[in-house]
């Protein structure tokens, strides 16, 4: 009877840690994030009323540093451009790094939201509208939010904060700004760094995370093809750089197509054809401007070298001499792509699902996009890096299909859940990283 009974108590007791271990509790920064909810709403809606354009973050960089002062941040400002950097030393253990990008996009809003920026900024020397179409706001205000959570949970963890507020990701420099200020030296070099991107087709609640290579190698290419100017009703004694622009776009598409292999991506378009003045003038010369995208090094320069071909082998059809060769402009800077650390991402996924729910928790496929993020995890030292997507889309426009990409007018978040979720899933991924 007594081995009988403490076999039930074995066994009631087994199956409550079964039921713990598998349903969790509640995350602990949810009580704080749900009361610290309201500020951080409004500090959102201010910030999104407020864009600033790349190089321009000035008052948005004040802002994130006094925020960060207050919260007991040691700070340091205008560090690369406009860039922010708040250091907060809890004892011995891991230093993370995590990232902010502050600046927004020259372009008018049409979101006709109550708290819509209808802020003009100066781009290309005109007036124009300024524009958080890129959720630069949400990453700020999640960012903010973690670093007030983090410091209330301060007895939770050991080791050291790392909260940067980078300038110009949008025009692919900021992270090289701080980096090449010195960034790892006058600092620390991070044991980990993390980020978050606001996802336009995730819904709100859910965070999406991908291995490897997860955005692409982005550079803006130029070629000038030459030619020999005449009039438009003498085309015998040119030879058109229009045509032969013509015929370089076309075989461009060759590379993709018929050069790459179908399991490998690559991405060559050519975004504008400049050349000429006037209907009936063959110009002399026309340029063409692209961008590519690839993930590997090799395949960046199988591209490279392929379209310097094709330019090259039209241009001599078409009889051009050695000196008229079209000029094929490759700039040394670039974004390069960002590759998510398989080890990390694993420990953060785990961390995530603890925070929303497993179920909440979806892989996400690599994209064509860039961002500069991924050169703080490409420095001589290796440090580890992830940068995951945060579901952003409000449960009405899921459920019409209406969903507007990054870039456009028309984007918008759901600002509480997705605040929540983001503030949730860093704060959880950072306890855990630190020992929590």
């Amino acid at each position: 009877m007594k081995k009988t009974k403490l076999h039930s108590l074995l066994t009631a007791f087994a199956l409550t840690l079964f039921t713990f271990s598998f349903t969790g509790t509640e995350p602990p920064a949810k009580k704080i994030i749900e009361k610290d909810l309201p500020y951080l709403v409004e500090f959102y809606k201010t910030r999104h009323q407020q864009p600033e354009l790349s190089l321009e973050e000035k008052e948005t960089s004040k802002t994130l540093a006094a925020e960060l002062r207050k919260t007991g941040f040691e700070v340091t400002e205008n560090f690369g451009g406009y860039g922010v950097v708040g250091i907060f030393k809890n004892g011995d253990g891991p230093t993370i790094l995590y990232r902010t990008d502050m600046d927004a996009l020259p372009m008018y809003e049409k979101t006709e939201l109550p708290y819509a920026s209808k802020k003009e900024v100066e781009y290309n020397g005109e007036k124009i509208g300024g524009m958080h179409s890129c959720g630069h706001d949400l990453h700020m205000t999640t960012w903010l939010g973690t670093a007030r959570a983090m410091v209330k949970m301060k007895d939770q963890w050991k080791g050291t904060l790392m909260l940067i507020g980078q300038p110009a990701e949008e025009i692919g420099k900021g992270a090289k700004l701080m980096l090449d200020a010195g960034l790892y030296e006058k600092f620390a070099v991070p044991d980990f760094a993390i980020g978050l991107h606001s996802s336009p087709s995730i819904p709100t609640g859910q965070v999406g995370f991908g291995r490897g290579y997860t955005m692409a190698n982005t550079e803006s290419i130029d070629i000038k093809v030459f030619g020999i100017g005449a009039h438009g009703a003498t085309p015998d004694k040119s030879i058109d750089p229009v045509v032969i622009a013509s015929m370089i776009v076309m075989d461009l598409q060759t590379i993709v197509s018929r050069n790459i292999k179908p399991t490998e991506s690559a991405v060559i378009t050519v975004g504008a054809i400049k050349g000429g003045i006037k209907h009936n003038i063959i110009p002399d010369e026309v340029v063409l401007k692209l961008t590519v995208r690839t993930f590997s090094e090799k395949m960046r320069q199988y591209v490279h070298k392929r379209i310097k071909e094709i330019s090259r082998g039209v241009a001599i059809a078409a009889g051009l001499s050695d000196d008229k060769m079209p000029e094929v402009i490759i700039p040394e800077t670039f974004t390069p792509a960002n590759y998510n650390n398989p080890a990390l991402v694993d420990r953060m996924e785990a961390s995530a699902a603890k925070a929303i729910g497993k179920e909440q928790v979806v892989a996400a496929e690599p994209l064509m996009v860039g961002e500069d993020f991924a050169r703080y995890g490409q420095t001589k030292e290796k440090v580890p890096a992830v940068l995951f997507w945060l579901g952003t889309v409000p449960d009405e426009r899921m459920k019409s299909g209406d969903m507007p990409g990054l870039h456009s007018p028309f984007y918008y978040p759901q600002p509480e859940k997705s605040i929540e979720t983001g503030v949730l899933v860093m704060t959880q991924a950072m306890l855990d990283l630190m020992g929590g």
